[in-house]
């Protein structure tokens, strides 16, 4: 059932708190499919999100995983007092901790989580506007607290007004490669790495063909190949497989299958890959919207040919693919794999904000809060994460 906040007299009941905010208004949908239409809008204005907040992207991730998980659809839509849209957070609500959760859709699956924000009011945003954002979801969301994870400080050089609001480090920042429009080859993959690369590339016979899968037949066979290796790759490594978790599989696919704009042009998962003759030796796949790509998914082959690091040819192929194409910045999702590091030398901040909305809300937040500072704390202590490492081992 959808549940609209009433706007009709709203102003008037909020009018102290409308001479300091721009948001007059917020309507809370519980259905995807009345939420599409604004959704789309603001994604066409140009304004400011991050490529894993497009709805081709979460609805099939809610209708997958989310609704698997427990999940209930949460869409607030901030509007002004023309009813203009303002902001639209894709949001996802569940219980935990006792109390009613609302985080990101997209879960472990979503690099970044933003709102989708009008270009003009995020440029101008003020602290006034988020504490009426928030006091708004509090009295008409039914939720106890805001989990909010995983949000970057800025998009595309632009505030996230999120970052408004109380915030701490996430666990982890992001591995990150900034691309100077123009810059020598070198200045983005150093010419002693790239003689390195092009010496394993000599040793892969016949030469590799790297390729962006176009066509849904292909698309199919390497998402068929990656759900077969990938399994194999984290058992090796004594990782959980979160591919085999319910219906992530089928949001995957999904997704990959599904076209930009609903029409003939990009992918709203892009899948890089790697070919040797007949078989597949790496692919990687992510997100891009025509100024950075980010890397959500990747696996290499099991045969020979991985002694000669396939993952890490196709990374410098898909570097120059989008240095090329003009990008300005490329990520290779959370984490700080050692392999990261050869292409990233920076990490971008993310934070995220535990919000209370209600008395139980706010033992929940400080728990939420609390859980990942001491998360964070062994991720960036050697002997803490040593300790952590070994314990998980032995229990395995």
């Amino acid at each position: 059932m959808t549940m609209t906040a009433a706007i009709d007299g709203r102003t008037a009941q909020t009018g102290h708190r409308a001479n300091a905010s721009r948001i007059a208004a917020v309507d809370i949908v519980a259905d995807l499919g009345k939420a599409e239409a604004i959704w789309r809008e603001l994604e066409s204005q140009h304004g400011s999100h991050t490529p894993y907040q497009r709805f081709d992207f979460l609805a099939p991730w809610q209708h997958h995983v989310g609704e698997r998980e427990g999940a209930s659809t949460l869409v607030i839509v901030a509007r002004d007092a023309e009813r203009r849209p303002l902001a639209l957070l894709p949001l996802a609500c569940f219980r935990n901790y006792g109390v009613n959760v609302a985080s990101f859709m997209g879960g472990k699956h979503s690099t970044f989580n933003m709102a989708l924000w009008d270009r003009d009011f995020a440029i101008a945003a003020t602290p006034a506007d988020m504490t009426a954002l928030v006091a708004e979801i509090a009295e008409h969301g039914n939720v106890d607290v805001l989990a909010l994870h995983q949000q970057p400080l800025t998009w595309r050089e632009l505030q996230n007004p999120l970052a408004l609001l109380p915030h701490q480090p996430s666990v982890n920042g992001c591995p990150l490669l900034v691309m100077e429009p123009g810059a020598e080859p070198a200045a983005r993959i150093s010419n002693s790495f790239r003689r390195r690369l092009k010496g394993k590339e000599r040793k892969l016979q016949p030469g590799p063909r790297y390729y962006i899968a176009t066509e849904d037949a292909d698309i199919t066979r390497l998402l068929d190949w990656f759900f077969q290796v990938k399994p194999l790759r984290m058992a090796e490594q004594k990782l959980p497989n979160v591919f085999a978790e319910p219906g992530v599989e089928e949001f995957i696919r999904a997704a990959c299958l599904a076209r930009l704009d609903g029409g003939g042009g990009g992918r709203v998962i892009d899948i890089h890959a790697l070919e040797c003759d007949a078989e597949v030796i790496a692919i990687f796949a992510g997100v891009a919207d025509g100024h950075r790509f980010s890397m959500m998914f990747n696996t290499y082959t099991m045969s020979g040919n991985a002694k000669y690091s396939p993952g890490l040819i196709l990374m410098r192929d898909i570097i120059d693919h989008y240095a090329a194409a003009g990008y300005r910045a490329l990520d290779l999702g959370i984490g700080s794999d050692d392999y990261k590091r050869l292409f990233c030398k920076d990490d971008e901040p993310i934070f995220d904000s535990f919000i209370p909305l209600t008395a139980r809300g706010r033992v929940a937040a400080a728990a939420m809060s609390g859980l990942n500072r001491a998360k964070r704390q062994v991720k960036h202590n050697p002997a803490l994460l040593e300790m952590v490492q070994k314990l998980r081992g032995t229990l395995r």
